[in-house]
């Protein structure tokens, strides 16, 4: 069989939460339609939070009720950053959430003014919670690599605390690389690590593509195998929260990688390539990932798998 790599498209929250241009509901929805037929696995939709803090994500409940109601098959999550988030997105439909623990105590007072003791406690009783009522939890653990305020991040503190959040229920856990500071060798050290405590199928890694590193440790993690990959529609993204944060691996460079590396995505490029379109169109600032302009002039050399 040929092995698969499943990517969870972060396009309509990462990718969009920083933008200067808010996109309406309306353009949301669009953007998700059009992200439904390129085979991604999952779409994350977007994130329940307050408006006055990102409001980039407003209306995130009505894009969800959308993208519910077209009944495309593409799984469905979003980010929940505390109780009350968790609650509107459960009374929304939702059925898969994602906590963020950053690894540093600096950057979880600077993302959700906590320490990382408070959103360790919120995060169990979020979890807790979604076990209780049937949804599933991806734990993301942020700035796994280096903090924008704190430096060099110690690697048995993302094992500690993933192991934690795995102990509680969480069934992915969520490696982020969020102000794009990791290396390859860095990636296979840190999941030679993990991967001894959590099973690589429990493991997902989320890159940015700020030191043009992204790609690289995206190969360094499957080699290391993983099989779940966070990517950004046409490279967008960035934490409004995180200096330094600039856009994620691109959807079409890591779907590209897979398909030449011999795995199996379920991606159609064609689709793939519209989407990358419609969202350079809607924001005026996504340029495309570093392969789109060789997958613009050769989409017949590859082939949907």
């Amino acid at each position: 069989m040929i092995p698969q790599v499943h990517i969870n498209e972060v396009g309509l929250r990462d990718g969009l939460q920083a933008q200067s241009k808010h996109l309406s509901v309306e353009e949301r929805c669009r953007l998700f339609d059009q992200l439904a037929t390129t085979g991604v696995s999952s779409v994350e939709i977007g994130s329940f939070v307050s408006p006055k803090a990102v409001p980039q994500m407003a209306g995130t409940d009505q894009v969800l009720r959308h993208a519910l109601a077209k009944n495309t098959g593409v799984a469905l999550n979003a980010l929940v950053p505390n109780r009350k988030g968790y609650e509107l997105a459960l009374a929304s439909g939702c059925k898969e959430v994602n906590v963020v623990v950053s690894a540093t105590d600096t950057m979880n007072r600077k993302n959700i003014n906590m320490t990382t003791a408070g959103i360790m406690a919120a995060s169990q009783g979020i979890i807790e919670s979604a076990v209780a009522d049937g949804v599933k939890v991806n734990a993301y653990v942020a700035v796994a690599f280096e903090c924008p305020f704190e430096g060099a991040v110690d690697p048995e503190q993302v094992i500690s605390l993933s192991k934690r959040l795995a102990d509680w229920g969480a069934q992915r856990i969520v490696i982020a690389d969020t102000i794009g500071a990791a290396n390859p060798f860095a990636v296979e050290a840190l999941l030679r690590d993990l991967l001894l405590g959590i099973s690589a199928d429990r493991v997902a890694c989320h890159f940015h593509d700020t030191r043009a590193m992204g790609l690289a440790n995206t190969y360094a993690a499957l080699q290391s195998g993983v099989r779940h990959f966070d990517t950004s529609i046409g490279g967008l993204g960035g934490c409004p929260f995180a200096p330094g944060a600039s856009g994620n691996v691109a959807t079409e460079d890591v779907a590209m990688l897979c398909q030449q590396a011999g795995f199996s995505t379920g991606i159609d490029f064609s689709a793939l390539m519209a989407a990358v379109d419609l969202v350079k169109a809607l924001t005026g600032t996504a340029k495309g990932g570093r392969a789109h302009y060789w997958l613009s002039n050769h989409l017949d050399k590859v082939v949907g798998q």
